[in-house]
């Protein structure tokens, strides 16, 4: 084995700096345990979807704080599932960006709610909101439901609402929600289901 001149020189040096740094009473052992700490380590894990299109891959997001008093729960890491049969644990560069999503300053926190001819949204708890949606729906349900076809067959079905399902719930949850429209009498459906 050859020893260069640059080799000598590195390894005099960190010889000297640990040396001196020890000569001044400094215990290195906490600095290097901490370097070696994960920065997830404390965090709770969540297993999540990726939200940006139809693929439906499978994330962990790492949170922070307890959501207690004083605290403030907060996304630290996002990767990819590698349980997950769809990316095995990869993400595209817009999957592997959506901490940014969840942090953002401009995220909403409450519903909004624009009037008819208003050119102002304005917030509203969400109470209001799933009263307000439930009775438009109930409304339509009401105006549009056919009760028997022109040949006099019962037919019981509303066809002024459709249901477009979104591709990133479980097919457990879209078995559910289609269960549920289908019982409304609600014919028109699409459902994107992959994960």
């Amino acid at each position: 084995m050859t020893l260069s001149r640059r080799d000598l020189l590195k390894g005099t040096a960190l010889a000297a700096g640990g040396t001196f740094v020890s000569a001044l009473g400094f215990d290195l052992k906490p600095a290097y345990a901490q370097s070696r700490e994960l920065k997830i380590s404390g965090a709770r894990e969540y297993k999540t979807v990726c939200p940006y299109c139809a693929v439906g891959c499978g994330t962990i997001a790492y949170v922070h704080g307890s959501g207690g008093l004083n605290t403030t729960r907060s996304v630290i890491h996002v990767e990819g599932d590698p349980d997950s049969p769809i990316n095995g644990g990869t993400l595209c560069p817009k999957g592997a960006s959506q901490m940014q999503l969840a942090m953002s300053p401009r995220l909403e926190h409450t519903p909004k709610y624009r009037a008819a001819g208003s050119t102002e949204w304005e917030d509203v708890d969400w109470e209001w909101a799933m009263s307000w949606f439930a009775r438009k729906y109930k409304d339509s349900r009401d105006a549009t439901f056919v009760e028997r076809d022109a040949q006099g067959r019962r037919v019981n079905r509303c066809e002024g609402i459709g249901w477009v399902g979104s591709a990133t719930v479980t097919n457990e949850d879209a078995y559910l929600i289609t269960k549920t429209q289908r019982a409304l009498g609600i014919v028109f459906m699409d459902h994107q289901a992959r994960i």
